[in-house]
């Protein structure tokens, strides 16, 4: 194998050259070039300074992620930062493309760095539950202060050059060849007989120790107050405040206490879990068979809330979009819905006006099917109803040239029936969007029976496109997401007809880690929603089953949640957070009466075990019957299109850290009661029976 990383002399300057595609990785072999090459160049008398550059797209964009689940091997990142900065020769980052995390330590752990325009700087490591621990949490306050370096490692967004070059982070800007222009650095500093520095030795940063303090403690007390449960944050604030106090060595000592801590906490791995997760959804086993069509022209139909941000999505991706609507006027309130998108970006600051005109000339509203005759893919985004759907569908399927994909943007109904209306079943797709969907990453691929692996691949090309994280999902009522949405929600409507109320079920899983709960989401959703897929599905339902008509009596109020400034909740004077409303509990005692249940009290530990037990048990079913390919993509949609707390991985990953056989006992428990609604997935029950769990099923 070629050595990743190599060492060349140009004049009196060695060039270590980092060559590791795609994203020059810091592997074993990458952190062993390093030391070794910093080594020879420290020793050989004809170099007299050392540029560290990297080959293809990017400076080290961070650690080898296929490493994360491995013992460590030595050298360890923070010694070769240590060792590079020991270097008795000026050392000289050059950086371009994305400097993050473990990228952005050796770039500090450099005496001098030199960066090309755009290049991009950050420390992502909150994101997976752990912080900088290769000297970063020491070494950047010592330049900065603590408030710019407590903001990038807590936030974890990357910053842009500019933003690095005023705080100090980046002595120079290359504004030619950023190779020439590292190795022309070096010269001039070996001419000018500029002074090495070493970061971990410099106190820049606390110049001002008030300030320093402050940004500190102002930081802690926000953390505080906001009662977050992430773990790794208060632990990175711990290792910025220690920079300050304490030698860079003895910083680093505790800089590795704190990160063991982050790596030994639950959160650490459900983090990483998540990443992993992510990553895996994308590989669907028919873009392996299958190339995707060209798109450059897509059609939207419909331009409500959710054909808007549709076509802001693929606008954004750089696409023509024509957007159809059925007259004058509701077209002219599409386009008002995507032009006042474009027009807050404007007014804040973040495009220009010329730039919204461009994007602006993409778009066509129309309101008839007639343009729509060389588009490569349609969307529709119509009324949530199968008789409206079907009449799109054969609209289109007499217009639209052949090859080009139809795509309905359903979140409940039957994929297969509406393209049975077709002449084309095998051009016909499902892309359920979340709202809004210019926003919201996820986006579920629906897989019909007769969809060709081309429209498959083509659907997962504009997934790509327009940045979003997409999930296989098969054919059945809700998909996935919607359909355990249906089922934990009857469980939240179960604990309140049994004695909890919804605000204390609200509080209880925003306790867990969501940012609102079931009846608060139900009110900004709206509660009709919720009620129209109830009276679709009361012609089918068991009369045996358990049905809970609380929500019910609200909606034949008129309350359906914010839309009506009341649901579960109160919303006085537009206001967007609720309070509690007496009367909706009085319906509540109502119903109780009415079907005759004495009231008990729950705990919120009771609550959440019963709500996410629901929950896992309909995502084990769903990866039993193959809608869904593994446990990881259930977990991907809950936390991307569903708000399940990232730092807990997702139910799937959550069953497994508490463990399969305590969510079969509490489904065992519940059946005691419900046997008709408490039924245990056969997936759930054989699991627990070989002493696997739902990660065995993730592998490949």
């Amino acid at each position: 194998m070629t050595d990743p990383v190599t060492l060349t002399r140009t004049g009196n300057i060695g060039l270590i050259c980092i060559d590791n595609p795609p994203v020059n990785a810091l592997s074993f072999a990458v952190r062993r070039g390093l030391v070794s090459c910093i080594t020879q160049a420290d020793a050989d008398s004809k170099i007299d300074a050392v540029v560290i550059w990297a080959d293809g797209r990017t400076f080290p964009a961070g650690a080898d992620i296929t490493e994360f689940d491995r013992p460590p091997i030595e050298p360890a990142l923070v010694d070769v930062c240590d060792h590079i900065e020991g270097c008795s020769k000026p050392v000289i980052a050059a950086l371009h493309g994305t400097v993050l995390g473990g990228g952005f330590e050796v770039a500090l752990g450099s005496h001098f760095r030199i960066a090309a325009p755009g290049t991009r700087f950050g420390f992502p490591e909150v994101l997976i539950g752990i912080l900088p621990a290769a000297g970063g949490s020491q070494r950047m306050p010592r330049i900065t202060g603590a408030g710019p370096a407590l903001d990038l490692m807590i936030k974890g967004s990357p910053i842009n050059l500019e933003k690095v070059v005023a705080l100090g982070l980046v002595d120079r800007v290359s504004l030619g060849d950023l190779k020439e222009d590292a190795l022309n650095y070096a010269a001039e500093i070996l001419v000018d007989k500029i002074p090495i520095r070493r970061v971990s030795e410099r106190s820049d940063g606390f110049a001002d120790q008030a300030a320093y303090t402050a940004a500190i403690e102002a930081t802690r007390s926000k953390m505080l107050a906001a009662n977050s449960p992430l773990f790794a944050p208060m632990r990175i604030l711990e290792c910025i405040e220690a920079a300050a106090e304490m030698p860079y060595p003895e910083g680093r000592i505790l800089e590795y206490e704190k990160i063991r801590a982050c790596v030994e906490h639950p959160q650490h791995a459900a983090l990483v879990h998540a990443f992993f997760a992510e990553r895996k959804s994308v590989k669907f086993p028919e873009a392996g068979r299958a190339k995707p069509r060209n798109l450059a022209k897509i059609g939207v139909i419909g331009g409500g809330t959710m054909g808007a941000g549709i076509t802001v999505a693929a606008l954004d991706a750089g696409l023509e979009v024509i957007m159809v609507e059925r007259d004058a006027q509701s077209i002219a309130r599409g386009k008002e819905n995507v032009a006042k998108v474009y027009q807050r970006h404007v007014d804040k600051g973040r495009i220009t006006a010329e730039k919204m005109d461009a994007v602006m000339a993409r778009y066509t509203p129309a309101t008839g099917y007639e343009l729509l005759g060389d588009v490569d893919l349609v969307i529709e985004a119509v009324f949530e109803e199968m008789s409206v759907k079907k009449t799109v569908f054969t609209a289109l399927d007499k217009v639209l040239k052949p090859g080009a994909v139809m795509a309905s943007n359903t979140s409940f109904l039957d994929i297969n029936e509406i393209a049975s209306v077709t002449s084309r079943p095998d051009d016909v797709i499902g892309l359920h969007f979340f709202s809004p969907a210019n926003i919201m990453r996820l986006l579920e691929i629906v897989i019909p029976d007769k969809v060709s692996d081309e429209t498959v691949a083509t659907g997962l090309a504009l997934a790509k496109m327009m940045r979003k994280t997409p999930v296989r999902s098969g054919v059945c009522d809700g998909f996935i997401g919607n359909r355990m949405i249906a089922k934990y929600g009857d469980v939240a409507s179960h604990l309140v007809e049994e004695g909890a109320s919804p605000y204390q079920v609200d509080a209880a899983v925003r306790e867990f880690g969501y940012p609102i709960g079931p009846f608060q989401m139900s009110d900004l959703a709206g509660g009709d929603i919720g009620w129209a897929v109830r009276k679709r599905h009361a012609k089918t339902r068991d009369p045996k089953a358990r049905y809970v008509p609380i929500a019910d009596r609200l909606c034949e109020n008129g309350w359906f949640g914010q839309k009506t400034g009341r649901g579960y909740y109160i919303y006085e004077n537009g206001s967007r957070v609720g309070t509690q409303d007496p009367e909706v509990l009085a319906i509540i005692d109502a119903e109780r009466a009415r079907a005759g249940i004495t009231p008990r009290s729950f705990t919120n530990a009771e609550i959440v075990d019963r709500y996410l037990a629901a929950m896992i048990n309909e995502g084990a079913d769903i990866v039993h019957e193959g809608i869904a390919s593994c446990p990881s993509d259930v977990d991907v949609i809950k936390v991307y299109g569903y708000a399940f707390p990232r730092f807990r991985g997702g139910p799937m990953k959550y069953a497994d850290m508490i463990g399969l056989d305590k969510v079969l006992a509490t489904i065992h428990k519940m059946a005691e009661q419900d046997p008709m609604f408490w039924v245990a997935s056969p997936l759930l029950v054989d699991l627990v029976a070989k002493g696997k769990n739902f990660d065995s099923l993730n592998k490949g």
